[in-house]
């Protein structure tokens, strides 16, 4: 069976040779952008295409704001401190994710406290978040606290995983009951939408990450999305320094952070969300390929996006039966020029995060012993 996957996705992608699991593509305008950049001198942080792309992308997303900055993990970082998660605080999140996102809570001095995942979505699951809260939980002064550990539980960060948007109708009232900040770590969902909203605009904060691997990239790079404009602002502001606007003077009027996405990236930024419908088609058009091909297979099943969402597909997943055939998948696959990967090591079994509370992740365990991403590059 695992030869004729093989044989079925080296005919998917036109080639014998290794088949990688996400590499960008470059088919628009990139070269003329970078050779503006070039030729404009103004290759650093200030610079037309920096401002464009951030219009583009509210054009895109319709936030308020956008904010572009150096990477996925410093928008998650951002995004944390503007919700006032401060030193001892919790924050909810979810196992089944990137390092980045658990390293942007360690760096605000935060603990996160791991929620099991939907099945349906492999993202947070707001049944699981509110047995948790009822359980663990107590609400004083408007503000939620952990009952056992004292802590001051400050906000929720989701992570719409491998593009499939969380179930964010239900995990924001959750939300608004227990009087959490919603953050949602959209790094992977560009150009996912829940019930026709694009994902990373239903909190008051969203993260996106484009890095070399994502739907679209810029290198690397990041934005945030805000639904409050002036939050937005502020936001700009102190990523860039916190410096005070004039002619000459460097005056500073916050502690700021030097997260300024270069003129040059924002180019290729640019050149990239100009054919993001054209690589969002494709995607999709590989996914249906996968599912057509996996239907009638009783021993793998294709992971499709959840009801009442459109998911940009950024990684194709299966799920195997077991661990034993996981592994043999992976295996097989990789020996055989076709670049397979299990999910993340869950973030409860790294030795930095062993100790942190979790509500025992069942779902969580059952994907990370089943899941295989497939080759999810455009063709």
């Amino acid at each position: 069976m695992y030869k004729e996957i093989v044989s079925f996705i080296h005919e998917l992608y036109g080639t014998d040779e290794m088949v990688p699991l996400h590499v960008p593509t470059f088919r628009g305008n990139e070269k003329k952008y970078l050779n503006e950049c070039i030729d404009s001198t103004f290759v650093s942080s200030v610079g037309k295409f920096v401002d464009r792309f951030e219009e583009m992308m509210v054009d895109y997303t319709r936030a308020k704001k956008a904010v572009v900055c150096v990477n996925g993990t410093n928008a998650l970082h951002m995004a944390l401190m503007l919700v006032g998660v401060e030193r001892d605080d919790e924050v909810l999140t979810q196992a089944l994710t990137f390092i980045a996102t658990c390293n942007a809570i360690s760096y605000m001095g935060a603990h996160p406290v791991f929620i099991d995942v939907d099945k349906d979505t492999m993202g947070l699951s707001p049944m699981a978040l509110e047995a948790w809260l009822k359980e663990n939980a107590e609400i004083k002064n408007d503000s939620c606290f952990n009952k056992r550990t004292g802590r001051r539980i400050k906000a929720c960060l989701p992570m719409h995983t491998f593009g499939h948007p969380v179930h964010l109708d239900e995990l924001v009232a959750v939300c608004d009951r227990y009087h959490l900040e919603l953050v949602e770590d959209a790094a992977e969902s560009l150009g996912s939408f829940y019930k026709g909203k694009h994902t990373g605009t239903f909190g008051k904060i969203g993260a996106i990450s484009f890095n070399g691997n994502k739907t679209i990239t810029t290198g690397g790079g990041g934005m945030l999305l805000f639904r409050d404009e002036e939050l937005g602002k502020f936001a700009k502001h102190i990523t860039t320094q916190a410096k005070v606007s004039h002619r000459w003077e460097f005056v500073h009027d916050h502690i700021g952070y030097n997260y300024r996405m270069p003129n040059i990236n924002a180019a290729l930024g640019c050149a990239q969300l100009e054919q993001i419908d054209n690589i969002l088609a494709n995607k999709r058009e590989t996914a249906e390929n996968y599912k057509n091909y996996f239907k009638n297979n009783n021993d793998i099943t294709f992971f499709t996006e959840p009801d009442n969402c459109k998911s940009n597909y950024w990684l194709n997943a299966v799920l195997l039966k077991d661990k034993q055939t996981q592994q043999e998948f992976l295996q097989y696959t990789n020996d055989n020029r076709v670049m397979t990967r299990p999910v993340w090591e869950l973030m409860n079994k790294l030795p930095m995060f062993k100790d942190c509370e979790t509500d025992g992740l069942e779902n969580t365990q059952w994907f990370a012993d089943r899941v295989v991403n497939l080759p999810s590059s455009v063709r």
